[in-house]
């Protein structure tokens, strides 16, 4: 008997094609969509703010959305080079201060290690002028040499910096747009789903809003609050590069364990160049535990929230798959991609729970 498929079967299949040839694409225009990509996380992120601004009333008028949609992204602007205005210049400050610490930290290293060693019977001793010579060349540059080597590399690859001057150009026009027509894209996006789903596709995305905007957001105040902590509790406590790292420390949270491992690992170097004996490496223990302790007993409760389910390994394999397989577009994907599957798994659990195969002794 000849195999068949019905009508309803045909349209299912199809669509699965269809849902794989997008994912295909996705897959080989990672590069080109990234930009647009960036801009729609921003968008979701930044577009209940237009909401508010826009229903605000006037005098006797209403704002238009497209002058809410310009404030809220001169706001985004602004925050983005204060930002950059703040840790810049403090960098290049610090960089060769930090670059004079190199030999004596080398120094110090090696008379705490080369005694330990010979305890253990290991005559090791650091080679100091060779480290100087290649931290000095490779590492420890100073501000203009960097800016002249940016300069050259610019000149070599001029279409590469072109191009990426392109795709950062694009995000503000492309977040504009997603803005402006917000509400609109999503009622044609409910249109196109098949009426006899709507109402549980309804409920899936809503679910889906709720943990993703819960997520980012409190995620994104969690990072600010962060930043301020580090920067504020390694200053008082007496490190050159007390903003930077602070800063790297609080922007790296999102990712669970390794921002802050590689924020710890950055200030025990700083620690070890800086001061002398293990004065440096107690506070910067201090400082990370105590900020540990506030993020995860304080911060991440009250504004990240205990019922978003999305695990740290979760995140972690997350980034890593999707970045591997999409590039840097996957890396942006990968945290909806994570809040789908979370809510995506939950209904999975609860109907093979209530199913008969589960139930059936």
């Amino acid at each position: 008997m000849p195999f068949s498929l019905n009508p309803e079967q045909k349209q299912t299949l199809l669509w699965l094609a269809v849902g794989l040839i997008l994912v295909a694409l996705l897959a080989c225009l990672g590069p080109v969509l990234a930009p647009f990509i960036a801009a729609g996380i921003l968008a979701y992120a930044l577009n209940p703010a237009v909401d508010w601004l826009s229903s605000k009333r006037f005098g006797r008028l209403y704002a238009p959305r497209w002058l809410a949609v310009l404030l809220v992204m001169l706001l985004l602007l602004a925050a983005v080079l204060a930002l950059i205005l703040v840790v810049l210049p403090i960098m290049q400050k610090q960089i060769p201060m930090l670059q004079e610490q190199i030999p004596a930290g080398l120094s110090r290293l090696n008379a705490f290690l080369a005694p330990k060693l010979r305890s253990l019977g290991i005559n090791v001793r650091l080679d100091e002028a060779g480290i100087r010579r290649m931290v000095t060349q490779y590492v420890a540059t100073s501000g203009d040499e960097i800016w002249s080597s940016v300069l050259a590399s610019a000149k070599v690859g001029s279409a590469a910096v072109l191009g990426w001057i392109a795709t950062l150009s694009l995000i503000p026009i492309a977040l504009f747009y997603l803005l402006l027509d917000w509400h609109a894209a999503l009622r044609r996006l409910q249109n196109m789903i098949p009426r006899r789903w709507v109402g549980e596709v309804t409920a899936f995305g809503r679910e889906t809003d709720g943990l993703l905007a819960q997520y980012l957001r409190g995620q994104l105040a969690v990072m600010l609050a962060l930043s301020v902590y580090y920067s504020a509790a390694l200053g008082l406590a007496g490190f050159d590069v007390a903003v930077p790292v602070g800063v790297v420390t609080g922007l790296l949270a999102f990712i669970p364990y390794i921002g802050f491992g590689l924020g710890l690992i950055l200030a025990l170097v700083a620690a070890v160049l800086q001061f002398e004996g293990a004065h440096g490496l107690a506070l910067v223990a201090g400082i990370y535990g105590a900020g540990q302790v506030i993020e995860s007993f304080i911060l991440t409760p009250r504004l990240v929230g205990e019922r978003i389910g999305l695990h740290p390994l979760t995140v972690i394999f997350a980034l890593l798959a999707f970045g591997h397989l999409f590039g840097f577009a996957g890396v942006l994907l990968a945290l909806p991609a994570s809040a789908i599957l979370a809510v995506a798994l939950a209904h999975l659990r609860i109907q093979y729970i209530n199913s008969s195969f589960y139930r059936q002794s």
